[in-house]
């Protein structure tokens, strides 16, 4: 009798870390990473159609540059906008087919942008420390997470409990 009980709660015990283990490690928290060589450097929650930005300053012509990206199906990017304020070396001088360039308070802006990526790379400059990333009104310097001059690959990846908690959230929730 006292050993029925005893592998009873055994069997109970053992399904319940198999639970655990199961909710830590499944990933299903849907995140935008900021990898390098394919180690975690920073992430933060997002959810498909909320978008985000990310703002530097352009290493040639010194000016602010915005792009607006939105997280679509099958874990992409859709950019649908930039913002810059000079046209010279590295920037469009014209929209795209189905987009429209606007020159607004001194800014140049090409909307209703549908490119697609997969992942974006981005190199984090060591002469001019300026990205930034923009989220649900709150502004993340990257130089805080990303050290300057580092290459990154950014992408929507779906993370497990256990790593969204030993991992760097850039907007803190």
């Amino acid at each position: 009798m006292i050993q029925k009980v005893i592998s009873k709660r055994r069997l109970t015990v053992f399904f319940i870390v198999l639970f655990l283990i199961f909710i830590l490690c499944i990933p299903f928290h849907t995140a935008v990473v900021f990898e390098k060589e394919g180690n975690i450097l920073s992430f933060f929650p997002i959810k498909e159609g909320e978008t985000f930005q990310i703002r530097y300053i352009h290493s040639i012509h010194l000016s602010e540059v915005r792009e607006t990206y939105k997280i679509i199906k099958n874990h992409q990017f859709q950019q649908t906008e930039l913002m810059y304020e000079d046209t010279s070396i590295g920037m469009p001088a014209h929209a795209e087919k189905n987009e429209k360039f606007i020159m607004k308070d001194g800014k140049y802006y090409i909307t209703g942008m549908k490119k697609v990526f997969q992942n974006i790379q981005m190199s984090t400059s060591r002469v001019v420390i300026s990205h930034e990333l923009i989220f649900k009104g709150k502004i993340c310097p990257l130089e805080n997470v990303i050290p300057p001059g580092t290459i990154v690959k950014i992408h929507v990846k779906r993370l497990s409990l256990l790593q969204l908690c030993k991992g760097v959230n850039m907007i803190g929730k």
